[in-house]
C-alpha cells in the first residue's frame, strides 16, 4: 500500500509543479486555488502515508504469525 500513498503524493507534486509554470494564466483567469489543492493533495499524503505504512507492518505480522 505503501507505493500507493508514494504515488498520489508523486501526482500531486508534480501537477502542482506544472501548475507553477502557468500561475499567471490561473491567477488571470481565477484558478489560483488550484496550487493549494495540490498543495493540501500533497500534505495530506503524508498522513496517508503513515497510515499505509501502519498497514503494511500489520499486514506482513499477521502473515508471519499466520
Amino acid at each position: 500500500m505503501v507505493p500507493f500513498a508514494l504515488a498520489g503524493m508523486a501526482i500531486w507534486a508534480v501537477t502542482g509543479l506544472v501548475l507553477l509554470i502557468f500561475r499567471e494564466w490561473l491567477v488571470a483567469h481565477g484558478h489560483e486555488n488550484w496550487l493549494w489543492v495540490c498543495l493540501a493533495g500533497f500534505l495530506w499524503g503524508f498522513p496517508g502515508l503513515a497510515v499505509m505504512m501502519r498497514h503494511d507492518a500489520n499486514r506482513r505480522r499477521r502473515r508471519g504469525t499466520a
